[in-house]
Protein backbone atom coordinates (compact mmCIF):
# COMPACT_ATOMS: atom_id res chain seq x y z
CA UNK A 1 0.00 0.00 0.00
CA UNK A 2 2.85 2.28 0.71
CA UNK A 3 3.91 1.82 -2.67
CA UNK A 4 0.77 2.40 -4.31
CA UNK A 5 0.59 5.54 -2.43
CA UNK A 6 3.81 6.60 -3.41
CA UNK A 7 2.78 5.92 -6.75
CA UNK A 8 -0.41 8.05 -6.63
CA UNK A 9 1.37 11.08 -5.10
CA UNK A 10 4.30 11.28 -6.84
CA UNK A 11 2.36 10.86 -10.29
CA UNK A 12 -1.37 11.73 -9.70
CA UNK A 13 -1.40 14.58 -7.41
CA UNK A 14 -4.53 16.11 -8.67
CA UNK A 15 -3.46 19.81 -6.27
CA UNK A 16 -0.26 19.63 -8.53
CA UNK A 17 -1.88 18.59 -11.94
CA UNK A 18 -4.34 21.57 -11.05
CA UNK A 19 -2.10 24.27 -10.52
CA UNK A 20 -0.25 23.98 -13.91
CA UNK A 21 -3.09 23.18 -16.30
CA UNK A 22 -4.20 26.41 -16.76
CA UNK A 23 -0.65 27.91 -17.28
CA UNK A 24 -0.66 24.56 -20.42
CA UNK A 25 -3.95 25.86 -21.48
CA UNK A 26 -3.00 29.41 -21.81
CA UNK A 27 0.55 29.41 -23.07
CA UNK A 28 1.63 26.06 -23.35
CA UNK A 29 -1.24 24.84 -26.10
CA UNK A 30 -1.01 28.01 -28.42
CA UNK A 31 2.51 27.82 -28.67
CA UNK A 32 2.10 23.84 -29.42
CA UNK A 33 -0.35 24.47 -32.19
CA UNK A 34 1.84 27.18 -33.62
CA UNK A 35 4.94 24.59 -33.70
CA UNK A 36 2.51 21.74 -35.15
CA UNK A 37 0.74 23.86 -37.58
CA UNK A 38 3.52 26.36 -39.27
CA UNK A 39 6.05 23.25 -39.55
CA UNK A 40 3.00 21.30 -40.78
CA UNK A 41 2.11 23.58 -43.46
CA UNK A 42 5.83 24.98 -44.45
CA UNK A 43 6.70 20.77 -44.49
CA UNK A 44 3.62 20.18 -47.15
CA UNK A 45 5.07 23.14 -49.37
CA UNK A 46 9.04 21.70 -49.30
CA UNK A 47 7.67 18.04 -49.00
CA UNK A 48 5.82 18.50 -52.42
CA UNK A 49 8.77 19.88 -53.84
CA UNK A 50 10.48 16.94 -53.15
CA UNK A 51 7.71 14.80 -54.34
CA UNK A 52 8.37 16.39 -57.89
CA UNK A 53 11.98 16.28 -57.84
CA UNK A 54 11.80 12.34 -56.55
CA UNK A 55 9.74 11.45 -59.79
CA UNK A 56 11.28 14.21 -61.85
CA UNK A 57 12.58 12.56 -65.35
CA UNK A 58 16.19 14.40 -64.47
CA UNK A 59 18.46 12.15 -62.60
CA UNK A 60 19.68 15.11 -60.57
CA UNK A 61 17.10 16.54 -59.02
CA UNK A 62 15.88 12.97 -58.29
CA UNK A 63 19.19 12.38 -56.41
CA UNK A 64 19.09 15.30 -54.52
CA UNK A 65 15.10 14.58 -53.43
CA UNK A 66 16.31 10.93 -52.23
CA UNK A 67 19.58 12.37 -50.08
CA UNK A 68 18.02 15.05 -47.95
CA UNK A 69 15.02 12.35 -47.57
CA UNK A 70 17.66 9.71 -46.17
CA UNK A 71 19.13 12.08 -44.49
CA UNK A 72 16.42 14.25 -42.49
CA UNK A 73 14.30 10.56 -42.16
CA UNK A 74 17.74 8.53 -40.58
CA UNK A 75 18.66 11.23 -38.22
CA UNK A 76 16.86 10.98 -34.73
CA UNK A 77 14.63 14.20 -34.39
CA UNK A 78 16.47 15.33 -31.09
CA UNK A 79 19.74 15.67 -32.64
CA UNK A 80 18.26 17.47 -35.85
CA UNK A 81 16.45 19.99 -33.72
CA UNK A 82 19.79 20.20 -31.11
CA UNK A 83 21.96 20.69 -34.95
CA UNK A 84 19.41 23.44 -36.52
CA UNK A 85 17.94 25.15 -32.99
CA UNK A 86 22.22 24.88 -31.57
CA UNK A 87 24.48 24.48 -34.64
CA UNK A 88 23.32 26.88 -36.84
CA UNK A 89 21.78 29.35 -34.03
CA UNK A 90 24.81 31.25 -33.58
CA UNK A 91 24.97 31.82 -37.32
CA UNK A 92 21.46 32.91 -37.17
CA UNK A 93 21.96 35.71 -34.37
CA UNK A 94 24.96 37.33 -35.83
CA UNK A 95 23.25 37.89 -39.40
CA UNK A 96 20.02 38.66 -38.13
CA UNK A 97 20.88 39.79 -34.37
CA UNK A 98 17.60 37.94 -33.49
CA UNK A 99 18.26 35.84 -30.06
CA UNK A 100 14.57 34.04 -30.59
CA UNK A 101 15.08 30.30 -30.99
CA UNK A 102 11.17 29.82 -31.77
CA UNK A 103 11.19 29.95 -35.56
CA UNK A 104 15.38 27.59 -34.98
CA UNK A 105 12.54 25.18 -34.05
CA UNK A 106 9.98 25.73 -36.49
CA UNK A 107 12.64 25.18 -39.08
CA UNK A 108 13.76 22.10 -37.34
CA UNK A 109 10.26 20.49 -37.22
CA UNK A 110 9.69 21.43 -40.84
CA UNK A 111 13.05 20.43 -42.21
CA UNK A 112 11.98 16.65 -40.56
CA UNK A 113 8.34 16.79 -41.42
CA UNK A 114 9.14 17.64 -45.22
CA UNK A 115 11.37 14.55 -45.50
CA UNK A 116 8.28 12.20 -44.65
CA UNK A 117 5.49 14.13 -46.21
CA UNK A 118 7.62 14.13 -49.51
CA UNK A 119 7.36 10.57 -49.68
CA UNK A 120 4.12 10.42 -48.86
CA UNK A 121 2.92 12.88 -52.06
CA UNK A 122 5.42 10.63 -54.20
CA UNK A 123 3.60 7.47 -53.36
CA UNK A 124 0.38 9.05 -53.76
CA UNK A 125 1.24 10.95 -57.13
CA UNK A 126 2.82 7.07 -58.22
CA UNK A 127 -0.43 5.61 -57.32
CA UNK A 128 -2.59 7.63 -59.72
CA UNK A 129 -3.20 5.46 -62.96
CA UNK A 130 -0.84 6.45 -65.82
CA UNK A 131 -3.65 6.67 -67.86
CA UNK A 132 -5.20 9.97 -66.27
CA UNK A 133 -1.62 11.49 -67.43
CA UNK A 134 -1.73 10.38 -71.29
CA UNK A 135 -6.00 11.44 -70.89
CA UNK A 136 -4.71 15.16 -70.31
CA UNK A 137 -2.10 14.66 -72.81
CA UNK A 138 -4.12 13.96 -75.74
CA UNK A 139 -6.40 16.50 -74.84
CA UNK A 140 -3.32 18.84 -75.39
CA UNK A 141 -2.34 19.69 -71.80
CA UNK A 142 1.54 19.76 -71.33
CA UNK A 143 3.25 17.13 -69.50
CA UNK A 144 3.65 20.22 -66.47
CA UNK A 145 -0.19 21.32 -66.73
CA UNK A 146 -1.30 17.56 -66.84
CA UNK A 147 0.83 17.07 -63.09
CA UNK A 148 -0.36 20.35 -61.71
CA UNK A 149 -3.64 19.95 -62.76
CA UNK A 150 -4.77 16.64 -63.12
CA UNK A 151 -2.17 13.96 -61.16
CA UNK A 152 -0.73 15.87 -58.34
CA UNK A 153 -4.38 16.78 -56.91
CA UNK A 154 -5.51 13.23 -57.46
CA UNK A 155 -2.67 12.23 -55.55
CA UNK A 156 -2.74 14.59 -52.50
CA UNK A 157 -6.65 13.39 -51.78
CA UNK A 158 -5.42 9.82 -51.75
CA UNK A 159 -2.82 10.78 -48.77
CA UNK A 160 -4.70 12.94 -46.69
CA UNK A 161 -4.98 10.24 -43.68
CA UNK A 162 -1.42 9.70 -44.21
CA UNK A 163 -0.92 13.83 -43.83
CA UNK A 164 -2.83 14.13 -40.39
CA UNK A 165 -0.47 11.57 -38.98
CA UNK A 166 2.20 13.69 -40.22
CA UNK A 167 0.69 15.92 -38.07
CA UNK A 168 -0.22 13.76 -35.03
CA UNK A 169 3.88 13.10 -34.97
CA UNK A 170 4.82 17.02 -35.32
CA UNK A 171 2.63 17.69 -32.39
CA UNK A 172 4.38 15.27 -30.35
CA UNK A 173 7.40 16.22 -31.84
CA UNK A 174 7.02 19.85 -30.64
CA UNK A 175 7.90 18.39 -27.16
CA UNK A 176 12.02 18.77 -27.75
CA UNK A 177 11.90 22.08 -29.25
CA UNK A 178 12.24 22.94 -25.01
CA UNK A 179 15.86 21.94 -25.91
CA UNK A 180 16.41 25.20 -27.45
CA UNK A 181 15.42 27.10 -24.17
CA UNK A 182 12.78 28.16 -25.53
CA UNK A 183 11.31 32.18 -23.27
CA UNK A 184 9.01 32.05 -20.64
CA UNK A 185 5.80 32.77 -23.22
CA UNK A 186 7.20 30.72 -25.64
CA UNK A 187 7.18 27.49 -23.73
CA UNK A 188 5.12 24.71 -25.07
CA UNK A 189 2.91 21.74 -23.29
CA UNK A 190 5.81 20.07 -22.36
CA UNK A 191 8.46 22.58 -20.87
CA UNK A 192 5.39 23.92 -18.60
CA UNK A 193 5.03 20.64 -17.19
CA UNK A 194 8.88 19.46 -17.35
CA UNK A 195 9.65 23.26 -15.43
CA UNK A 196 6.88 22.47 -13.02
CA UNK A 197 7.61 18.94 -12.16
CA UNK A 198 11.67 20.30 -11.72
CA UNK A 199 10.44 22.99 -8.97
CA UNK A 200 8.26 20.64 -7.38
CA UNK A 201 9.87 17.11 -7.50
CA UNK A 202 6.45 16.01 -8.04
CA UNK A 203 6.14 14.04 -11.68
CA UNK A 204 2.26 14.70 -11.63
CA UNK A 205 2.45 18.07 -14.31
CA UNK A 206 4.52 16.24 -16.91
CA UNK A 207 1.02 13.60 -16.52
CA UNK A 208 -0.90 16.55 -16.99
CA UNK A 209 0.70 17.37 -20.04
CA UNK A 210 0.63 13.94 -21.18
CA UNK A 211 -2.92 13.91 -20.73
CA UNK A 212 -3.21 17.28 -22.78
CA UNK A 213 -1.13 15.57 -25.79
CA UNK A 214 -4.01 13.00 -25.31
CA UNK A 215 -6.74 15.58 -25.98
CA UNK A 216 -5.10 16.63 -28.99
CA UNK A 217 -4.15 13.12 -30.47
CA UNK A 218 -6.52 11.16 -30.21
CA UNK A 219 -9.64 12.92 -32.16
CA UNK A 220 -7.10 13.42 -34.89
CA UNK A 221 -6.59 9.66 -34.52
CA UNK A 222 -10.24 9.08 -35.11
CA UNK A 223 -10.11 11.55 -37.99
CA UNK A 224 -7.84 9.17 -39.64
CA UNK A 225 -9.25 6.17 -39.02
CA UNK A 226 -12.77 8.04 -40.63
CA UNK A 227 -11.03 9.48 -43.99
CA UNK A 228 -9.20 6.36 -44.42
CA UNK A 229 -12.74 4.06 -44.13
CA UNK A 230 -14.52 6.79 -46.18
CA UNK A 231 -11.69 6.88 -48.96
CA UNK A 232 -11.97 3.22 -49.10
CA UNK A 233 -15.91 2.32 -49.02
CA UNK A 234 -16.39 5.29 -50.72
CA UNK A 235 -19.41 7.75 -50.27
CA UNK A 236 -22.93 5.99 -50.22
CA UNK A 237 -25.27 7.00 -52.88
CA UNK A 238 -28.10 8.66 -52.04
CA UNK A 239 -31.60 6.46 -52.46
CA UNK A 240 -34.37 8.53 -54.03
CA UNK A 241 -38.00 8.44 -53.31
CA UNK A 242 -39.20 7.26 -56.11
CA UNK A 243 -35.93 4.95 -56.38
CA UNK A 244 -37.54 2.98 -52.63
CA UNK A 245 -41.17 3.01 -54.25
CA UNK A 246 -40.23 0.68 -57.14
CA UNK A 247 -38.23 -1.79 -54.87
CA UNK A 248 -41.54 -1.54 -52.56
CA UNK A 249 -43.48 -2.19 -55.43
CA UNK A 250 -41.82 -5.15 -57.13
CA UNK A 251 -41.59 -6.95 -53.75
CA UNK A 252 -45.64 -6.25 -53.41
Amino acid sequence: MDALQQLLKTFFDWQAMGGVIPQMLTVGLPNTLILAVSSAVLGCILGLVLAVMGISRNPIPRWIARIYTDIFRGLPAILTILLIGLGFGPVIRILTGSTNPFPLGIAALTLMAAAYIGEIFRSGIQSVDRGQLEASRALGFSYTSSMILVVIPQGIRRVLPALVNQLIALIKDSSLIYLLGLLSSQREIFRIGNDAAANTGNLSPLVAAGVLYLVLTIPLTHLVNFMDKRMREGKRAKIEPDEVAAVVGKGA
